[in-house]
């Protein structure tokens, strides 16, 4: 591993797809810095990075709280420039309209695209004086399209594509490369997994060419950092071989 001067800061660092992002970079020599609510659920990913040779930090992370993101950029550039700044946080809920109450609303809009402004907004102040960077944004199918359900996930993701591509619009010719990521297909994870058998039955999962790897999301992330700024991508969209569009 060829240690960089550069650092990664991973936010929504959870277990599945925001671990697999902080090991890729990690393992390609960032210092990572990772932040979730409930730090302490880092402590595997601080484990496996620090035993395959990388050098990471975890911090409990509320992205709601705009002090606490400015904090979190702030010292993750101090330790070494921020070069790459990647908002993964999750908000998936699905729940009737007449049962979506304010409070749910409001928080899934907090959660997926007010602290997505906060998080691009800071990282974007620390990228702009050296004159590049990448900030890049997870979204999903909701972020093109609502389904049954999905009113406050889909609103959110809406929004968090809208902010994106406005930043994309405005800081791509200051040399920083904003991309949005669309995971078009369920993720490979304990939750969805057991969503699938509940509500389809075992024979759901026969077929695991349906569901996303976290470790591919992550390439992709990688494949995004290593464009040339002569062909950035702004979006780009990505399922299984198997999931039908």
């Amino acid at each position: 591993m060829s240690k960089r001067n550069a650092t990664a800061a991973v936010i929504g660092a959870g277990d599945y797809i925001g671990s697999e992002i902080a090991k890729k970079f990690a393992s390609e020599g960032f210092t990572v810095f990772a932040g979730r609510r409930n730090g302490d659920k880092l402590a595997p990913l601080v484990r496996d990075i620090e035993a395959a040779g990388g050098e990471i930090h975890a911090r409990s992370l509320d992205a709601r709280k705009e002090e606490e993101i400015i904090s979190f950029l702030e010292d993750s550039d101090k330790h070494a420039p921020l070069q790459v700044c990647i908002f993964n946080v999750g908000a998936n809920v699905n729940f009737p309209i007449l049962d979506t109450t304010e409070r749910v609303f409001r928080k899934v809009w907090e959660m997926a695209c007010y602290s997505g402004f906060l998080a691009g907004r800071e990282a974007a102040r620390l990228m702009l004086p050296r004159g590049g960077g990448n900030i890049f944004f997870t979204g999903a199918t909701a972020s093109l399209r609502g389904g049954s359900g999905y009113a406050a996930f889909a609103s959110a993701k809406f929004g968090l594509r809208a902010v994106a591509q406005a930043m994309a619009r405005e800081l791509g010719p200051k040399n920083i490369h904003v991309a949005h990521l669309i995971i078009d297909s369920g993720v490979d994870t304990a939750w969805v997994r057991e969503r699938r058998e509940q509500l389809w039955g075992k024979e759901a999962l026969d077929n695991p060419d349906l569901l996303m790897p976290p470790a591919s999301v992550a390439e992709s992330y990688w494949q995004l950092y290593q464009q040339p700024k002569s062909a950035w991508t702004f979006e780009m969209e990505i399922r299984p071989f198997g999931e039908k569009w």
